[in-house]
């Protein structure tokens, strides 16, 4: 799991406190929402400053919701396969 702050979101102290509240939702969601062999990359935004971190909780179970159902392997629809297989047909 990797953690990024750009200057964009602030000062130093900004960016620490960031990365800090990130490593901590990682900590909390990644045990029981990540899957094993999968890397995961944090990226810190401005407006998380402000945002409960309850609500970042959800945030992230719900990225890790989407981005795991756009992994090799995951559940998808017959219209999906269809047009999966199609496109390595061609």
């Amino acid at each position: 799991m990797g953690v990024t702050a750009s200057r964009k979101i602030g000062g130093a102290v900004i960016r620490n406190r960031a990365k800090r509240r990130l490593r901590a939702l990682a900590r909390e969601v990644l045990p029981h929402a990540g899957r094993p062999g999968t890397d995961y990359v944090l990226v810190a935004r401005a407006a998380m400053a402000r945002r409960p971190f309850g609500a970042l909780v959800a945030d992230l179970e719900e990225a890790l919701r989407r981005v795991h159902a756009r992994l090799p392997g995951a559940r998808r629809g017959a219209a999906e396969d269809a047009q999966l297989s199609r496109s390595k047909e061609d």
